[in-house]
């Protein structure tokens, strides 16, 4: 398993316009991805490319998230979800 930790940068924290922005770049990934709050259960981890298991995850400015991948050759996709996360979409 890889992963990844990324600090919410938008002002409003995953939600609308973040977050469907988030979903459609990992939709389009070959990898399946998860996401979850840091210290949460890696069970209790989301699909990150569905918009509403985002929104209903909770995830406010500042935030670190945990991203996850079974697949070993994500390293630069999710580096790449990274960079969305952390790049404020509501400036």
């Amino acid at each position: 398993m890889i992963e990844r930790k990324a600090t919410v940068a938008s002002r409003v924290g995953l939600h609308a316009r973040p977050a469907a922005i988030f979903a459609e770049a990992a939709g389009e990934l070959p990898a399946e991805i998860t996401i979850a709050l840091e210290g949460s259960p890696a069970d209790e981890a989301l699909d990150a490319s569905s918009i509403l298991s985002l929104m209903s995850l909770g995830a406010e400015h500042g935030n670190v998230v945990v991203l996850r991948s079974e697949d070993d050759g994500a390293g630069d996709a999710l580096d790449s979800l990274v960079r969305i996360l952390e790049t404020d979409h509501d400036a």
